[in-house]
């Protein structure tokens, strides 16, 4: 956890241009494919693999600003935008189109909200960042993994079987801890609070 905020020292640049940050602003792009794919041509198969495909690139934008030394301030912005919009596209849209069910993606809808909320509330209180906790990281990829499991198991595809229960396999344990982790923050953010005091 982050016991102080950024000095102007630390604050990474701005740095729009770099390669990190196109790949970010590329699997923004996707998203809108990924809709269209599944309202316009109404293709879940193809959709679920595009949905894959964003969920397991979720590490590389991080690793290309480590490997090629491109950390910028607006890649630690645009980066989990792209993450919580894929998100949220997914369980909205899997939702609408009736490949999940409405209890999961409204468990899953209410546990983002809260935590989006409270960082947001926590930033605008001034209180210093802290990280994701390695519980949260490890309830989101199963989420990212179990949506486009369980919209491929909908599909009229071979295998369809196997999908769905991989999807719930993932889902089920991503759920769990995913809120897990959100009850594990509410103690960082009181310390977080206590430090902007």
């Amino acid at each position: 956890m982050e016991t102080d905020e950024l000095t102007a020292e630390d604050t990474p640049p701005w740095r729009p241009w770099t390669l990190p940050n196109a790949f970010s602003f590329g699997r923004l792009l996707c998203i809108p494919v990924f809709v269209w794919l599944l309202f316009g041509r109404e293709d879940r198969f193809v959709a679920a693999l595009l949905l894959a495909g964003l969920g397991a690139t979720d590490w590389v934008d991080g690793w290309l600003a480590r490997r090629f030394d491109q950390v910028s301030e607006l890649g630690k912005i645009l980066d989990p935008t792209a993450d919580r919009l894929m998100m949220l596209t997914a369980v909205v849209s899997t939702w609408i189109d009736g490949s999940v069910p409405g209890w999961f993606a409204l468990l899953t809808l209410l546990r983002e909200g809260l935590v989006s909320v409270a960082a947001v509330g926590l930033g605008i209180l001034g209180a210093p960042r802290f990280d994701v906790s390695w519980w949260g990281k490890t309830g989101t990829f199963l989420l990212m993994f179990a949506y486009p499991f369980l919209l491929g198991g909908a599909a009229d595809v071979s295998g369809a079987q196997v999908l769905t229960a991989l999807g719930w396999i993932c889902g089920i344990p991503g759920l769990v801890i995913s809120w897990y982790a959100a009850a594990g923050y509410v103690r960082p953010a009181r310390v977080a609070l206590a430090a902007r005091r």
